[in-house]
């Protein structure tokens, strides 16, 4: 972020201790550094916060384009259906197939097509 290098903070503590004196240093410094200490602190904290918002806010984007697709259950109901419809159309077009060869009386049911209403 800033820098500052060995000889910048070599000629602080230099200033430091001529301003201040080297009785009262110690506790200046214990408490710098507990200011500086704080300060991470709370910046970690926001910046914590700030991340925490943009999931959320990713999240919420997330769940608003899953409701606006079709469903899952949905699709499976449209597969289902036309599933359905190709079985009713398969058995009518081997009933009628059979009826056309003779092999199927009108009251009997065929075998293959009793085969295709169990699935």
């Amino acid at each position: 972020m800033f820098d500052v290098g060995f000889f910048e903070l070599l000629l602080i503590s230099v200033v430091a201790l001529l301003v201040i004196g080297p009785e009262r240093l110690p506790k200046v410094a214990r408490t710098t550094g507990m200011w500086i200490g704080r300060g991470r602190r709370m910046l970690m904290s926001v910046k914590a916060d700030i991340e925490k918002e943009l999931k959320a806010e990713e999240l919420k984007r997330v769940l608003e384009e899953q409701a606006k697709s079709t469903g899952v259950h949905e699709i499976l109901d449209d597969t289902r259906n036309a599933l359905d419809e190709v079985r009713q159309e398969t058995k009518s077009v081997v009933k009628s197939a059979k009826q056309a060869v003779g092999e199927e009386t009108p009251g009997k049911p065929v075998a293959e097509t009793e085969k295709i209403d169990a699935k």
